[in-house]
């Protein structure tokens, strides 16, 4: 790996931003978790097929209007609430508009099932009859409602069968009748998708709206889990779902397409491990090539293959194999156009972009250099341009480019910090998305040479209230752990500092595989009000986080926490160093990855720690999911001994400091077992601890009481254990 990129980087340490804020009113806990210094943004924005239109829901919630990109003016209302016939709403939560514009999917009384996938009432508009009715005759929420190409239909899910509504006919049949609660899902997606692959809706519409694909998994030998609910009954019942731990029986998963004129399913004949996933379906504008794409349980090999719905046959169109890990985000944005498709791959060491013919012929690679794409946002096959993001300036930044078919590369942001991009169908126009370190979201409409055409929101109302409030700014920094790896961090002062006192440190890291808490963009978290009190602040992103190359983010591979703990360790040392910082108070604190963290490192780290907070904490990669766990450590079975070595549970007699444990009795993503057997296992090794238990809550401990309680009990326990 070549450090000379990331050293000269390291070397511009941040020198703007170091001055404290000026006003005169002290910072306020409540008004954080309040929300009052969170930046707007725009409410459900979608670009319209026409490329040259977008439309928002109304702040209200009662109504969605359409705007120009050219000039970001209000040019129509397509649907409200109070101007419909027949059914009557008070307001919506969500909406889906049908290529041609005549139908609006609409929905209300939304209810989430896990933490993306959610069933709601669904209703359709009619736009030319201004009509509204239920979608389907029959009871229930739905899920997934998804129009056809053509939008003359819809298709949805109800209890994990897949049902189609036809509009011209005002008719809906039952496509699967095999649906069943902890055993047959159709269309929708497991837990484990949803949380690990990003991925609810396993549907896909041909271009010419005559066969709907699907996947169909089988949930029935995964093992159950459930917890307990207390419903202040004398009696608690039971929350039970199927989660597949690492090394146990996952879903079994199999393609199938439906076809509209002969009603019949088939199954498409694509190679598949009995154990292997299929993250994701597209059929491409070609109606005889759907594409699926597969992994095996390793998730280090990668097939996409080109299957005929009528014959069901499939041919391998692009094989990816990498001696760690795929990055399954890379396989659900592969852009396809009628001749090409475009793909990132790692296999030079970076993620950079390869535009590939629909034969599977590698045409060119797109980028290329020591530096990451972190963003594929599509491909406009008329001029062969790709459009991206990348930390090419900077890993601590994102800009926004495109190159055309020549090679030519532009950079469309103008803004030093992040940007985040929105682009029209027609890759004329995009929504940009900026913040730096002390600048809120900044939302603006730019054309496809990257001029600002107007702004959507700047948040000016944001930078008043800061204005009013003391506070300091981060200053960036680097330093240089004991492997010779310059690791990027950031640090927050009192707004009184005084280089002549000695103040505590709380570090506050995530570290997880890919991830950046070390970026120039903005927040304004609890943290804030600690440095207020007396504290500095302190995020180092060590070996394994995001933006640097391959190796850097994979060097964790089955040895999850290791060189983690260890770059947060030798944070510490550096800090302990610093001749403002007091070397004896040192405190790290982290959630769910950055749990895990923090009790390897404070098991570690030698006694470098004074306190810990543990939020959420994975306590034994044994306890979670298998697709997160096998994708950075593969199963217990074939990887025992480093299980083992990398358990917090199993190092639980060498802790060293005062911790306070935290979590949710509902937490279905890092389950409260973790803490219980991990505080057993303390009490066994005759370590007293604190904890801190969140009834009936989550893996986010959300609300804003409850996370008021949580601060103020981390703030007590730092200022009781410093």
């Amino acid at each position: 790996m070549k450090k000379t990129h990331f050293i000269l980087f390291g070397l511009l340490v941040f020198a703007l931003h170091l001055q404290a804020q000026t006003g005169n009113n002290p910072l306020l806990l409540e008004d954080i978790v309040g929300k009052k210094y969170e930046p707007q943004g725009i409410s459900q924005m979608q670009p319209m097929p026409d490329g040259e239109h977008y439309t928002v829901l109304s702040p209200d919630r009662k109504a969605i209007f359409k705007y120009a990109y050219k000039t970001g003016q209000l040019v129509d209302t397509l649907f409200h609430v109070d101007k419909v016939r027949e059914t009557k709403l008070e307001t919506i939560e969500g909406y889906s508009i049908d290529v041609r514009g005549y139908r609006i999917l609409v929905w209300n009384e939304k209810e989430f099932i896990y933490r993306r996938s959610w069933q709601a009432d669904v209703y359709d508009y009619d736009v030319r009859r201004n009509f509204l009715q239920p979608l389907s005759e029959t009871k229930g929420k739905v899920m997934i409602p998804t129009f056809s190409p053509d939008g003359r239909m819809a298709a949805f899910v109800r209890n994990n069968n897949i049902w189609l509504k036809k509009f011209d006919y005002d008719t809906e049949i039952q496509i699967t009748k095999d649906g069943e609660f902890g055993k047959i899902l159709n269309g929708v997606t497991d837990w484990e998708y949803e949380e690990e692959f990003h991925q609810t809706n396993l549907m896909s519409w041909s271009a010419d709206s005559q066969f709907l694909a699907f996947v169909k998994s089988d949930e029935t030998a995964v093992p159950t889990f459930a917890f307990q609910v207390f419903d202040k009954s004398l009696y608690p019942g039971f929350y039970s779902y199927k989660y597949p731990k690492a090394g146990e029986n996952n879903s079994k998963v199999a393609c199938y397409a439906y076809s509209i004129e002969t009603k019949d399913t088939k199954k498409m004949n694509v190679p598949l491990d009995e154990d292997g996933y299929i993250p994701n379906i597209h059929f491409t504008e070609n109606p005889d090539q759907l594409a699926v794409m597969t992994l095996n349980r390793h998730q280090n090999n990668f097939n996409m293959y080109f299957v005929n719905p009528k014959s069901t046959v499939a041919k391998l169109v692009l094989h990816d194999e990498n001696r760690y890990y795929i990055d399954s985000n890379w396989i659900l944005s592969i852009a396809f156009s009628k001749d090409n498709f475009v793909y990132v791959s790692e296999k030079d060491g970076w993620a950079h972009i390869y535009l590939y013919s629909n034969t599977g012929v590698l045409e060119r690679q797109v980028t290329s250099g020591n530096w990451d794409v972190t963003k594929l946002y599509g491909f406009n096959p008329q001029t062969k341009t790709v459009y991206y993001q990348s930390a090419e300036e900077n890993p601590l930044r994102r800009s926004v480019y495109k190159t055309d078919a020549k090679g030519v590369k532009t950079r469309l942001s103008s803004k030093t910090g992040t940007n985040q991009a929105d682009f029209s169908r027609n890759f004329q126009y995009f929504v940009n998305s900026y913040s730096n370190s002390t600048t809120p979201a900044f939302i603006s409409i730019q054309d496809e040479k990257g001029k600002e055409l107007s702004v959507l929101k700047d948040n000016a109302e944001i930078q008043t209230r800061l204005a009013g409030v003391r506070f300091s700014q981060k200053e960036f920094f680097t330093f240089t752990n004991e492997n010779k790896d310059v690791l990027n961090g950031w640090m927050l002062k009192p707004s009184n500092f005084n280089e002549k006192k000695q103040y505590p440190v709380v570090l506050i890291q995530y570290s997880g595989p890919n991830t950046q808490e070390v970026l120039d963009k903005y927040d304004f978290d609890w943290y804030y009000y600690l440095t207020e009190q007396g504290y500095i602040v302190v995020s180092v992103d060590g070996r394994g986080t995001g933006a640097r190359g391959e190796e850097f983010r994979k060097c964790t591979y089955l040895k999850l926490g290791l060189l983690e703990s260890d770059d947060q360790i030798a944070a510490a040392n550096y800090l302990g160093k610093q001749s403002y910082i007091d070397k004896n108070r040192i405190a790290i604190w982290g959630w769910s990855y950055g749990g895990f963290i923090t009790l390897m490192s404070m098991s570690r780290g030698n006694g470098v720690f004074k306190a810990g907070i543990a939020i959420a904490p994975v306590t034994d990669w044994r306890f979670y999911d298998s697709i997160y766990a096998e994708r950075f450590m593969r199963t217990p079975q074939e990887n025992f001994a480093n299980y083992d070595l990398c358990s917090p549970i199993k190092l639980a007699d060498k802790l060293q400091g005062n911790l306070l444990l935290v979590h949710g009795t509902s937490d279905d993503n890092v389950h409260y077992l973790n803490t219980l057997y991990y505080s057993e296992a303390l009490v066994n090794a005759g370590k007293n601890f604190d904890m801190q238990i969140y009834t009936n809550k989550n893996h986010s401990i959300l609300g804003e009481k409850t996370r008021h309680h949580l601060y103020t009990r981390i703030i007590n326990f730092l200022k009781t254990n410093e």
